[in-house]
């Protein structure tokens, strides 16, 4: 079974980039043989290899496993066409990769110490991270992402924040969903089957304890059609590339669609790496978009309203008095982006706080106007800094309105949003913006090969934690493509052995199945006898509580508060969560509302734990600190005062202290620990039904050391390809 690959056209790439006649093979669920669980006869796909997510992470994944010979293979997509990659970028959205042109000097290890200087990163995926990077960038050339070059065959380059050398490049707004078309256009040659409208509900790991398989909740079988609504499948490895984990989050730039699938991952005994560290930034919210880049490098005009969007308020003026440190911060917004505590003192960040104090403090909407410039009616660029005059000179744009000077500077941005659902016509009609959660640094954790601590369990993209603290702009985009093809290269050549056989497997899949059957039976009884379905109202409170409590602005209180709170919905969800049986939405949500509770109740954990391991404000989060200072004027001879801003924005910085240290997590619920070293936050009972999040704190594994002898290397790559 086929489908046609269905892309939107890219801006500022020909058409023929993004479409194709290749299409997607899909998999037939009911054409695989069933196995009788619960009461259930359930399908039950085999194969050595499921990659789950069809993103550009996830299509790597499966495409790399192909090229290296392991071609029993499937995927499984929540829905093919949802998810970051696919619907997601910003106004010049980069991949980051080794230097390519020029007479600038590079080297793998000068890369590798630019990742790893972030803090918080382990040394091997960084050596690994600037080792293929040329590799995978030039694999993704070859598939036909269109990412420009020079007349000499250079692949030219700019400089990306935290970037010391010239390493980034773009192909517009859209560069990861460029590269989702081709890779995805390669897997359907390949002829690799994707199976569908599957939500992930638990893995399942074998009495080695090594993964065996995954249930999944068929979103497309209709409640009373005969067919069952479950799918089993039977693996020896798992490569998950399902994304950041949004849903925890209700104020987030993630595109709709974008939930993630960590809380199964962590009920599987996987453990996490960094959680508290996620990037926030501004964005308009209809549409979800990142106003980086142009959008704020015309300076447009900050607006604030009541909810009803009445009371127009232009309020950055109300803290930065001085009209040309005003226009300088903003326009700085534009490439110091997103919210970066250490420029939130006296830097452009401070709008980011100014913006969140609107919305989440004074319970008011915030707008870009760009139709008008900020505090007067004419322009007037001798007030500008330097820099940002000298910018804005050789563009041209000195001149007229914040839109005329986005027109002139970078139309496709103005078109961009005249081509959204919902579109906005930034010449008629003012934007609304957030301080969003925009992506998370750290995640499930992984080895130098994107193995987790399960054996055969290996997260790629944004799923896996390989960042640090701070990373350069676009290293995601090339840590998804190194980790799935050091996943893929593994896999290959080591975990290559057939599933557990069928008797083992049921054995393990019954506990699984059974408790997602009891819980949707419980879940739908509860419905049935009068109490209405909460599966929507539950899935909009967590992430409203997460997003008030645990944003870019936490404290030991709202952390706590919000851990409560959490701890509650999960320890009850059984008890609790009602959905209409006729539903398939309704029963859906039952699953991912129980998977977010998970993930936010770990994060949550997280954070307490990091705050208490004497954890400061650093990367992209606010830590209010009683002890600690207030953002400052930064500017003429009242530089060093304080700011009139709430005391929830006294912060101090970490400078680094825990720059050499990970924080790791481990998710309990059968009372067994992982080891001695390990200690919860929270006294809990290890029988609460909730779990029991546990953490440890290990050094960074260093950078591995030169090892390049050519006769060694290529003696060991003969034995057995250096994948050990």
């Amino acid at each position: 079974m086929t489908t046609p690959l269905d892309h939107d056209t890219n801006p500022g790439l020909e058409p023929a980039h993004l479409e194709s006649a290749d299409t997607v093979v899909l998999g037939d669920p009911d054409a695989a043989p069933t196995v009788r669980l619960a009461g259930h006869d359930i399908p039950v796909v085999v194969a050595n290899t499921v990659v789950v997510g069809t993103g550009s992470a996830g299509y790597c994944a499966a495409d790399r496993l192909w090229e290296f010979g392991q071609t029993d293979v499937v995927m499984v997509a929540d829905k093919i066409n949802a998810g970051s990659s696919r619907n997601a970028g910003s106004d010049k959205q980069t991949y980051y990769k080794l230097t390519l042109s020029g007479g600038d000097g590079d080297s793998v290890h000068e890369m590798a110490q630019t990742l790893f200087s972030g803090g918080a990163m382990d040394g091997d995926n960084a050596l690994a991270e600037a080792a293929l990077s040329a590799r995978g960038f030039l694999r993704l050339c070859d598939l036909g992402v269109p990412f420009p070059q020079n007349r000499y065959g250079e692949f030219i380059g700019y400089k990306t924040d935290h970037d010391p050398r010239r390493r980034a490049t773009s192909v517009g707004p859209y560069t990861s969903r460029s590269m989702v078309a081709q890779l995805e256009k390669k897997v359907a040659r390949n002829g690799t089957p994707v199976y569908d409208e599957c939500r992930v509900v638990d893995l399942i790991r074998g009495a080695d304890g090594q993964i065996a398989g995954l249930l999944v909740f068929r979103t497309d079988v209709k409640p009373g059609s005969g067919r069952s609504p479950y799918l089993l499948f039977r693996c020896t490895n798992v490569v998950y590339a399902t994304g950041g984990p949004a849903g925890i989050y209700a104020t987030r730039v993630f595109p709709n669609g974008q939930w993630g699938a960590s809380g199964a991952a962590y009920r599987a005994g996987v453990h996490g790496k960094n959680l508290t560290e996620w990037q926030f930034g501004l964005a308009s919210i209809k549409p979800r978009w990142n106003v980086s880049g142009t959008y704020m490098q015309v300076i447009p005009r900050f607006v604030s309203t009541d909810a009803d969007g009445n009371d127009e308020r232009e309020f950055l003026t109300e803290v930065i008095e001085d009209y040309g440190r005003l226009m300088t911060l903003v326009f700085l917004k534009g490439y110091q982006w997103p919210f970066d505590i250490r420029k939130a003192r006296d830097g452009s960040s401070l709008i980011d706080l100014l913006v969140y104090r609107e919305t989440v403090l004074r319970g008011r909407r915030v707008f870009l106007d760009f139709r008008s410039n900020p505090v007067q009616e004419t322009f007037d660029p001798s007030a500008l800094a330097p820099e940002a005059y000298e910018y804005l000179e050789r563009a041209g744009v000195l001149f007229g309105t914040p839109i005329e000077r986005l027109r002139r500077m970078n139309e496709p941005a103005y078109q961009f949003y005249l081509g959204k659902n919902p579109y906005v016509d930034l010449e008629k009609e003012m934007l609304e913006v957030d301080v969003c959660a925009q992506h998370n640094n750290g995640g499930l954790l992984v080895d130098a090969w994107w193995q987790s601590n399960v054996p055969g369990f290996f997260p790629v993209g944004e799923a896996g934690g390989a960042h640090g603290v701070y990373r350069p702009g676009g290293a995601a985009l090339n840590s998804g493509q190194v980790g799935a093809t050091r996943a893929a290269r593994y896999v290959s050549a080591v975990r290559t052995e057939d599933p557990i056989d069928e008797a083992a497997f049921a054995a393990a899949a019954e506990p699984v199945v059974s408790d997602a059957v009891g819980l949707v039976a419980r879940a739908t009884e509860r419905a049935a006898s009068g109490t209405p379905d909460n599966t929507g109202e539950l899935l909009r409170e967590v992430q409203v509580l997460m997003s008030a409590k645990a944003g870019p602005v936490r404290s030991a209180a709202s952390i706590d508060e919000a851990l409560a709170q959490v701890h509650d919905w999960l320890s009850r969800y059984d008890d609790l969560v009602s959905a209409d049986a006729s539903s398939r939405r309704s029963i859906n949500r039952t699953f991912l509302v129980r998977d977010i509770l998970v993930t936010a109740y770990v994060y949550l954990s997280a954070m307490k734990d990091y705050v208490e391991h004497g954890g400061r404000s650093r990367g992209s989060v606010l830590y209010t600190d009683p002890d600690g200072e207030l953002p400052r004027v930064g500017y003429g001879d009242r530089a060093q005062e304080p700011l009139d801003l709430p005391e929830l924005f006294r912060f101090r910085l970490d400078g680094g202290a825990l720059d050499g240290e990970v924080q790791e997590a481990a998710y309990v619920t059968d009372g067994d620990l992982p080891g001695e070293e390990w200690h919860a936050p929270v006294e809990r009972d290890q029988g609460d039904p909730a779990g029991l999040p546990l953490f440890r704190w290990r050094p960074v594994r260093p950078i591995p050391a030169d090892d390049d002898f050519f006769e060694n290397v290529w003696r060991e790559f003969r034995e057995h390809g250096n994948v050990r």
